[in-house]
């Protein structure tokens, strides 16, 4: 009898078992009816049943193990046995917007979200409302703008971009991901039309910034370039303009260098002039670092002339030094070593070594 109990008792159990566990279904598809909001993980979902998640290896001694919350450790358990599967499926491609939701800068997850994108031939106009939701959401998030790049790629149709990284610019005028995905548009796509009149209503808003300095220079290097003297000129003279508005705007001096250091700091007609009477109303530590690379310029011209006198040197010399004085005793005292190094070395390679002075550098002097 005993034995024929025994086995009552364990049939009993394993009913009431597999009882238990569809009432524990039942009760998880309650719930979720109950609040459709609540979260349900994968390891409780039917469909999910066939596959066995694989867990984060850290190794079997990890130096400081991450704290992931219960939800992010089933996501990417599931997405990693998918990852381990190449699992090409609408619940795989399902299942990446729940990893983006929890890392948007998982590059992995987007790569295989990109794979699947093509293997179920999914709509890419819907991805790219996808992705423009997450941008406005992580405007700072380098691997969706580079998905969005591919997408844009697939699609051969920038006719929405210009406007749509204009109003990112417009939250965050110096945001360098969306400032890389403009230009790459642009020069993909041919889209130089227009874009100097967008960078100067930037400037407008805003003459200090130098990220839109940067794009105007992108723009002219690779359109009409900065060898036409009417180019050159005209930039010069937006430069001042700009330069008169903020003196001490670093932006437009590394600009107007930066446009000129091909040919010289002095080679345009008249400019080193336009300096010196900018000088009396509107005097910066950048204007003299300019006038002082402009009479460095001019001394390594002359060195290739061999009509121009000692005299002729010496001028151009002594105003460069000047400047280096009136840097490290005035107008840039923080740097004032770096000043007196600059003189000191321009003086050696023009006149030749001095003879070493028993004072201490920062006040020796330059003449």
């Amino acid at each position: 009898m005993s034995g024929v109990e025994e086995i009552s008792n364990e049939s009993l159990e394993v009913k009431e078992d597999k009882e238990f566990a569809i009432e524990s279904e039942d009760h998880i598809e309650d719930d979720y009816f109950l609040d459709p909001t609540r979260y349900i993980f994968f390891r409780d979902r039917k469909e999910w049943a066939d596959l066995e998640p694989v867990a984060q290896d850290d190794g079997p001694n990890p130096v400081v193990k991450i704290a992931y919350s219960e939800k992010f450790s089933d996501v990417y358990d599931y997405f990693r046995a998918l990852l381990k599967n190449d699992e090409r499926s609408d619940r795989a491609f399902a299942l990446t917007a729940d990893a983006i939701e929890l890392n948007a800068a998982n590059y992995t997850v987007w790569h295989y979200r990109r794979v699947l994108l093509q293997a179920l031939s999914k709509d890419l106009r819907e991805e790219m409302r996808y992705i423009t939701a997450i941008i406005e959401e992580q405007p700072k998030n380098y691997q969706v703008w580079h998905h969005r790049r591919m997408v844009v790629e697939w699609l051969n149709d920038p006719a929405e971009e210009l406007e749509f990284i204009a109003d990112i610019l417009s939250q965050d005028a110096k945001n360098y991901h969306a400032w890389q995905h403009r230009q790459w548009v642009i020069q993909e796509y041919k889209l130089w039309d227009n874009e100097l009149e967008f960078v100067e209503s930037l400037l407008e808003e805003d003459v200090r910034n130098n990220s839109a300095w940067n794009q105007r220079h992108f723009v002219i290097s690779h359109t009409t370039g900065f060898y036409d003297p009417a180019i050159v000129e005209r930039e010069i003279q937006y430069c001042l303009i700009q330069i008169k508005k903020a003196p001490h705007n670093e932006s437009a001096w590394n600009y107007l260098k930066g446009m000129l250091q091909d040919q010289g700091l002095s080679s345009p007609p008249g400019l080193l002039e336009r300096i010196l009477e900018l000088k009396e109303t509107h005097c910066s530590s950048y204007l003299l670092a300019f006038l002082f690379d402009c009479y460095e310029d001019v001394l390594e011209n002359s060195n290739k002339k061999e009509n121009m006198s000692e005299g002729d040197r010496k001028e151009p010399l002594r105003k460069a030094l000047e400047i280096c004085q009136l840097l490290a005793q005035e107008k840039d005292t923080i740097r004032k070593e770096y000043w007196l190094f600059l003189g000191r070395s321009l003086k050696n390679k023009c006149c030749g070594p001095s003879e070493p002075s028993d004072e201490p550098s920062g006040q020796q002097e330059l003449s």
